[in-house]
């Protein structure tokens, strides 16, 4: 056998993307850019991934932070609320979300995703829900109902939030908890429910999978991991680094990339990819990454033998992500000035928050990963706004899960600490 590259990954960044089979048809007139799906609304979910997790990298309080999120979720959520939006504030929300103009194809560009990401597969779990919960003496339109139904199958139900939120806020998470396998239960924290709340949007989704090549416990030791601040950590790290670690990699004077695939048996296939820079710190990669560069590095990618070297991690993150959308371009939303009509058919609704939280976890035989969103819709003025290739994941990295037939994101995430 040749002598193939030695990867060593000092920096990297990890890409969880999952991707639905069936997927990439055009949709009523839609015209793809080259280095897009040929979905609108995969394409719409993609770039709003790499745009959040811009904004939350260049949070100051996330600075050297670990940070995961599951986009699909996300805009799931958003795209229930996008429903009741009218007028500027849809088309505030439309903007930041890269929801396409027509509705019908957005609605149909979900259900059927919806569907492909609630597969009968045996060799990996893969599911995503959506419900409205109501206050129960609030008038909501049937129209908006309908739609949220038959389109992202959120099934309504009535809650007393004005008498009873301790009740209604259990209820809502003993949901979030049996759609996430019980490893988000905790989305609506206590007192975030209150009497001026009309109507919560929420989205959970769960994903666990086996790779394709497992690591062999037996071969993960100790080793250093380079922090952002300049120091190190002992870290689990595992490897493959056998004569049977063939693996799609690429590189560039700049990054290194790789696919590590899951078992999908007759599934829809699932990888994770992580890009790794070749520099110790993620700054340089984290300000060229978007839709279409990545979409150009996945291209890049050929099966080769490859020494791998990759941390054991498990991250839990909570975000509200109210002031971050804000700022990414519908800060009328969360103001006096929302028009959510669509839902009610008065000008009395604003969002008041949009919390989400999510959970990884990475180890010798796979990964498993929730994610969960809570929308919060409330009265307004009650509110708050040739050596084989070494690929050694020895510091900062993003990594995100992706179904590599469609290339829809489901989650997206940075491990700066893998302690945690």
């Amino acid at each position: 056998m040749k002598p193939g590259i030695v990867f060593l990954a000092t920096g990297a960044v990890l890409v969880f993307c999952i991707l639905v089979a069936g997927c990439t048809q055009n949709l009523s007139g839609y015209i793809p850019s080259p280095g897009t799906s040929g979905n609108p609304v995969i394409d719409a979910n993609n770039r709003f991934s790499f745009d959040l997790y811009s904004q939350l990298a260049g949070d100051a309080a996330n600075k050297d932070q670990n940070l995961f999120f599951s986009p699909w979720s996300i805009s799931s959520a958003m795209a229930v609320t996008y429903e009741g939006a009218r007028n500027k504030t849809a088309g505030k929300i439309r903007n930041v979300f890269h929801f396409p103009e027509n509705r019908i194809v957005l609605r149909d560009g979900y259900a059927g995703l919806n569907s492909g990401l609630n597969p009968n597969n045996p060799a990996y779990t893969l599911r995503t829900a959506n419900a409205l919960w109501a206050e129960k003496s609030w008038p909501f339109l049937p129209e908006y109902s309908r739609v949220a139904l038959k389109s992202y199958g959120a099934h309504a139900e009535n809650l007393d939030f004005v008498h009873d939120a301790e009740g209604s806020r259990n209820a809502i998470n003993s949901w979030v908890g049996e759609k996430t396998d019980e490893k988000i239960s905790h989305l609506v924290s206590p007192g975030e429910i209150t009497p001026v709340t009309r109507l919560i949007i929420t989205n959970g989704i769960f994903f666990r999978g086996t790779w394709a090549k497992q690591f062999d416990q037996n071969k993960t030791a100790d080793q250093a991991f380079s922090l952002p601040s300049g120091g190190t950590i002992p870290v689990r790290m595992m490897a493959r680094n056998d004569r049977n670690a063939f693996f799609r990699y690429g590189e560039t004077d700049r990054v290194q990339v790789l696919e590590m695939p899951y078992v999908n048996g007759t599934g829809t296939p699932l990888s994770m990819f992580i890009l790794l820079p070749r520099e110790k710190n993620l700054d340089r990669l984290e300000r060229s990454l978007d839709a279409r560069k990545f979409y150009e590095l996945k291209r890049s990618l050929s099966k080769q033998l490859v020494m791998v070297y990759i941390p054991k991690f498990r991250l839990e993150t909570r975000y509200d992500l109210s002031q971050n959308l804000a700022e990414m371009g519908m800060p009328a939303a969360f103001s006096p000035s929302a028009d959510l009509s669509g839902m009610d058919g008065t000008q009395d609704l604003m969002i008041d928050k949009i919390i989400h939280n999510a959970y990884i976890d990475i180890n010798e035989e796979g990964t498993e990963a929730a994610g969960a969103t809570y929308v919060k819709i409330v009265l307004k003025g009650d509110s708050q706004p040739p050596q084989p290739p070494e690929f050694r994941a020895d510091h900062p990295f993003i990594f995100i899960i992706q179904d590599t037939e469609s290339g829809n994101i489901l989650f997206t995430g940075r491990v700066a600490n893998p302690n945690g």
